[in-house]
């Protein structure tokens, strides 16, 4: 079962912003455009340099914590499809939502309530939360 079939990565069809500064640090958006039914949608993922970051690792830091936003981003899309039992197609100019045919729906999908925790779980580990002092 293939949830993403499009021409290109996921990640090509993502936008990048960078939001006013504050106090605490910079913020970014992460935004994902796509087609449902007629209607032009998104999601975004919003992330955050402290200042701290910042200074303690510069532009490395900065790279390394977009990567992270990036993959996280994915696999919050690859749950939503699979917890909400929709695929994406097609892919110019956007992405389009569909339902995702029985067919390729698995046995796991039907009726088990574990799935989508253990699909949830499973794209979580390996990112230990990050914490820091305000």
């Amino acid at each position: 079962m293939t949830l993403i079939e499009l021409p290109r990565a996921v990640e090509a069809y993502f936008s990048f912003a960078e939001l006013p500064a504050t106090d605490r640090g910079r913020n970014f958006t992460i935004t994902f455009t796509y087609l449902d039914g007629q209607r032009v949608d998104r999601l975004q993922w919003w992330w955050q340099v402290h200042r701290g970051q910042e200074r303690s690792g510069g532009e490395a830091v900065l790279a390394q914590l977009r990567s992270e936003a990036i993959m996280r981003f994915r696999q919050h899309i690859e749950r939503w499809l699979y917890n909400s039992r929709r695929c994406l197609r097609g892919g110019d100019p956007f992405p389009l939502l569909m339902a995702l045919p029985q067919e390729l729906e698995s046995p796991g999908m039907a009726g088990s309530a574990e799935a989508p925790a253990e699909v949830a779980a499973d794209a979580a580990r390996g990112y230990p939360r990050r914490v820091a002092a305000s």
